[in-house]
């Protein structure tokens, strides 16, 4: 469960944080106006999921329980000021066009996830594969739809003119109505492939690092059953498989 490869097609696939966990709505209906966009808020914030997971997991036995989620939120801020810093220096339109959306990385609710339930349990690298790839996966279902949106609403892919002269553009998707349009599309489409790969003898279960319960009950089962014992202490990790 924990090789690089597996956390990868974890993020990318089996839970994808947009097509399947439907995390992080926020950044993915605001900014997929277009596919540059879509791109640039993904990479940011693959970037900053990536290290975030990686400095969690090498200070997991160090940071106490009860103010975990205070030492995640400090971390990740840290990597997204100096991700916005050097888009500011380097890539200011995209930094522009972004906005607001970048600061509120902090609070994207795909790196705290990530960080609580796979990173602050997980080795080093597991944890930096598993940033990378739901980072990656963050990245396509974005690039995706303002792939989609722009076409649309204004006939373009990258800026680069795709549809013929007579085209009208569709105005409406890229507003705000037009990112649930496409966003509804996609996932449909996504479920439509899985079912039918599904049918064909293909496996699409989870792999299972996240809690996969209901957060609403979580102080009965789920992550605090799972990684806290009745007392609020957190229990020792379970070796795996292989007995490590």
């Amino acid at each position: 469960m924990n090789n690089a490869g597996e956390r990868l097609y974890n993020g990318l696939v089996k839970e994808n944080p947009t097509f399947v966990l439907m995390l992080g709505m926020c950044p993915t209906l605001a900014v997929t106006t277009s596919a540059m966009n879509g791109l640039g808020m993904g990479l940011t914030t693959m970037v900053v999921l990536a290290l975030s997971n990686l400095i969690i997991s090498l200070l997991r036995h160090i940071i106490p329980n009860r103010v975990r989620i205070p030492a995640f939120i400090v971390i990740i801020a840290s990597f997204v000021t100096a991700v916005q810093l050097l888009l500011q220096a380097y890539i200011p339109a995209l930094n522009k066009s972004l906005g607001v959306y970048i600061p509120l990385i902090v609070v994207n609710c795909i790196i705290l996830g990530r960080a609580e339930s796979y990173a602050y349990s997980n080795p080093a690298i597991p944890s930096l594969f598993d940033g990378i790839g739901m980072g990656l996966g963050f990245t396509f279902a974005l690039t995706c739809i303002g792939a989609v949106r722009e076409l649309l609403g204004a006939g373009e892919i990258f800026g680069f003119g795709l549809m013929p002269d007579s085209f009208v553009p569709i105005r409406i998707f890229g507003q705000a109505p037009g990112a649930f349009f496409v966003l509804a599309a996609l996932v449909a489409l996504q479920n439509f492939v899985k079912n039918s790969r599904k049918k064909a003898g293909k496996s699409y279960e989870k792999i299972g690092s996240g809690c996969s319960e209901d957060c609403m009950n979580c102080s009965e089962k789920g992550c605090t059953k799972r990684f806290y014992d009745e007392n609020g202490a957190r229990k020792a990790a379970e070796p795996d498989k292989e007995g490590r």
